[in-house]
């Protein structure tokens, strides 16, 4: 069978049992995970923002997953589990497909024969974050030791175990930047709080998810926790940038 048949079934209608119906991320979770065990609503996210699905929202922001955008999901993964394709390869063929071309084969003239998975991509399916070693972190942001004892001393970022992943990276980096403004980590205090008080809330919010032990809710937990959070930023955003305006008048 050519390597193109396989792709075009699964960039097709879906499976039968779910042809009309419309999913939330939990239960496309629950449709991939049997196949891709390591699968998570950020990875999923992470697709999306690539170009590499394209969901629906409903009028209050929540995503909602097609038939097709399923069956686009498992060709996409199993590309990058079996075939080792970068997800750049992958977007040029699936939207060759898109754009109604049929290529005889995938890049390379691989078939869609699967292989056993390397150690690096069986990470990135289980969407493990990056992590830092302190030095690593400084390397990395471009800054000294001190800033980060400093960053650390006030609660900015937080050592997991020696380890710092890519959040504590984009803090550092923040802080650098506005240091170059005078703002020092001592001033930037009252930012941790904020925080601290914005995920309280949120996390009474989804504790009715959260709490429950079936992986679809704490899919739904996690991905509303992730639209009230960007919805907190987006107001607090508003009201500094109001502040802003208001200055120039």
């Amino acid at each position: 069978m050519p390597a193109s048949q396989p792709a075009r079934r699964a960039l097709g209608s879906g499976r039968d049992t779910f042809r009309s119906t419309v999913l939330n991320i939990g239960e496309v979770l629950q449709e991939l995970s049997p196949d891709f065990p390591g699968i998570s609503a950020s990875k999923i996210r992470f697709l999306e923002e690539k170009g590499l699905i394209s969901p629906q929202r409903t009028p209050a922001g929540y995503r909602k997953y097609s038939a097709q955008d399923v069956e686009r999901l498992r060709f996409v993964l199993a590309l990058q589990r079996d075939q080792y394709l970068p997800l750049k390869v992958i977007k040029d063929y699936v939207d060759a497909i898109d754009r109604g071309e049929r290529p005889d084969a995938l890049p390379g003239g691989m078939s869609l024969a699967p292989r056993i998975v390397s150690d690096g991509l069986a990470q990135e399916l289980a969407g493990r974050a990056r992590s830092f070693t302190l030095e690593q972190l400084g390397e990395a942001a471009g800054v000294s030791e001190e800033l980060i004892q400093e960053l650390l001393s006030f609660g900015l970022i937080q050592d997991h175990g020696a380890c710092y992943d890519e959040h504590a990276l984009k803090v550092v980096k923040a802080c650098a930047q506005l240091g170059a403004h005078g703002i020092e980590p001592r001033h930037l205090r009252p930012f941790r709080s904020a925080a601290d008080r914005e995920m309280g809330l949120v996390e009474r919010v989804v504790a009715p998810l959260s709490s429950r032990k079936d992986v679809a809710s704490k899919a739904r937990a996690a991905e509303a926790a992730k639209e009230i959070s960007d919805l907190c930023l987006n107001l607090h955003s508003a009201l500094v940038h109001g502040h802003i305006a208001r200055m120039d008048r």
